[in-house]
């Protein structure tokens, strides 16, 4: 073999090793660029649906988890809390649910895909206060028409214990119903409405 050839030879051996060594010193350095741009393991939890045991909610009771940084609260409506849901409407600003603040499955008078459990996010829709839970009818110091419900203790607004607002208080809407599905009969999946799998 000629030293022509045997120049051309090595030209081409050594473009090729250097452009092997370059693409790799390239992608070396562009996967821990490109993965610290990835959400981090705690951003992808605080935004992850949760699943919540509801079999251990008794009637009347709630129960508050957190989802997206905020508090979801599931309420186990008593037989004697949801038949006094329809008897209020008329103190309601938005009886039927008619702004979107939940979703279709939802648009109902429990505003719950099952009746017996409300699922809302707790946050007040005036300036997010977190409302109490004040379930008592007739208490003294929210007059004697309270049915029982959510009453926020910042400025005074009312919710009945479907989440409906009051008329003539601060708040301008009814609780936020998070999306949400059953995985099985005691079993609620809140933040998402699609089943996995």
């Amino acid at each position: 073999m000629d030293d022509a050839a045997e120049n051309l030879n090595r030209r081409k051996f050594l473009l090729t090793t250097t452009t092997v060594v370059g693409g790799a010193g390239v992608v070396a350095a562009a996967v821990p660029f490109l993965s610290s741009m990835a959400p981090s393991e705690a951003a992808k939890a605080a935004g992850a649906p949760v699943e919540v045991d509801v079999a251990t909610i008794e009637p009347g009771k709630i129960s508050t988890v957190e989802w997206r940084g905020k508090p979801v609260w599931i309420l186990h409506r008593s037989d004697a809390m949801l038949a006094g849901l329809a008897k209020h409407d008329a103190l309601l600003a938005d009886p039927a649910s008619t702004a979107p603040q939940q979703p279709p499955y939802a648009a109902n008078p429990a505003r719950a895909i099952r009746p017996p459990f409300f699922v809302a996010i707790g946050i007040c829709t005036h300036l997010g206060c977190v409302p109490v839970f004040r379930p008592e009818a007739g208490a003294a110091d929210l007059g004697a028409d309270w049915p029982g419900g959510f009453y926020c203790p910042c400025h005074g607004s009312k919710f009945d214990l479907a989440g409906r607002v009051f008329k003539n208080v601060p708040a301008p809407r009814n609780l936020e119903v998070p999306e949400y599905t059953y995985l099985s009969d005691t079993r609620l999946l809140i933040g998402s409405d699609k089943k996995p799998g």
